[in-house]
């Protein structure tokens, strides 16, 4: 093959890619858009400019022989290469658009994902967002999510994760089930409280606290058994089991800050802090891939910027 025709066997050489991805003549002229005859004519000049056959066809099937396998392997990558980079230039110049599919908690979804979401919208007109709230883990690759923003300890090493924020357990309760019931000086006292809870199978019903301050190192962990009226797999649900004096519940921080903002509820045993009970990171989570669209992108640094301050409890 003469070198000044190299450059003329480009998009030769991109087909046969795509014929070693698709498997056959006719899916890969569909994924390219040509006709079959097109595509068979292609990797005949191919053939021909190389010198040795690439393809072996037969009437049920084709495979590639071993110098067109060579050559597949030595172009499949640069080829993705090149695509990205197209790709990565276009959004660039481009106004980020398109669809994202994403997947939340019910609770973290609706109490905090939602309201960025309508702030990312109103700025961001080109670009939709179809938001599945479950507090099932959803498979991203298999189910095709672009992102799942997830309550968790860890993120997991076969995708990339950015940390959104920090976030904590606390414990609450209306001012009218204080004043009916006492307010508990001690993880101890709890004994003789109602205590809402989220049930975690038929583990002991326990909940952990360690003492905040300079006597934490001393004092260490303390574990107590609890019992109540209510238990409910959704910390929303349990919030409003609070504010209605139901109990003492036990929430992560997102669910219980616009409740102790206003009041609704106040905190317990302010100078512990609840351990073991909830995961205490949020995390943006997205499958790898070689080209990320620059809507997502766009998506995550929203998100970052706006989760940036946690959930800090600040009573009304």
């Amino acid at each position: 093959m003469k070198s000044e025709n190299v450059e003329t066997l480009w998009s030769h050489l991109h087909w046969l890619v795509v014929l070693a991805e698709q498997g056959s003549y006719t899916a890969a002229a569909a994924r390219l858009g040509v006709s079959k005859a097109a595509m068979s004519q292609r990797i005949a000049q191919l053939e021909r400019a190389v010198g040795v056959a690439l393809v072996r066809r037969t009437t049920r099937s084709m495979r590639l022989t071993e110098a067109g396998q060579r050559l597949v392997d030595q172009t499949r990558e640069p080829f993705r290469q090149i695509a990205h980079s197209f790709l990565d230039s276009r959004d660039q110049a481009e106004t980020p658009a398109g669809l994202l599919r994403v997947t939340a908690p019910v609770a973290l979804g609706r109490q905090q994902v939602v309201p960025r979401v309508a702030e990312f919208l109103r700025a961001h007109p080109s670009i939709r967002i179809e938001l599945e709230l479950s507090d099932r883990l959803n498979s991203l690759a298999t189910e095709g999510f672009d992102l799942a923003i997830r309550h968790s300890a860890s993120a997991p090493d076969t995708h990339v994760a950015w940390l959104l924020c920090r976030t904590a357990s606390v414990l609450v309760a209306s001012r009218a089930y204080l004043r009916r019931s006492g307010v508990p000086t001690s993880p101890a006292d709890l004994a003789d409280h109602a205590c809402l809870h989220y049930p975690r199978g038929p583990d002991e019903k326990v909940w952990s606290f360690e003492p905040n301050g300079a006597r934490s190192r001393a004092a260490g962990r303390v574990t107590v058994p609890i019992a109540g009226p209510m238990a409910v797999n959704n910390s929303e649900a349990l919030r409003d089991a609070a504010q209605a004096g139901l109990g003492i519940a036990l929430l992560p921080d997102f669910s219980a800050q616009a409740a102790l903002r206003t009041g609704q509820l106040v905190q317990v045993l302010p100078d512990w802090s609840p351990v073991g009970a909830f995961a205490d990171r949020i995390h943006a989570i997205r499958p790898y891939a070689l080209h990320v669209p620059r809507a997502l992108t766009q998506f995550v640094a929203h998100l970052r910027e706006a989760f940036a301050d946690g959930f800090a409890v600040r009573p009304g």
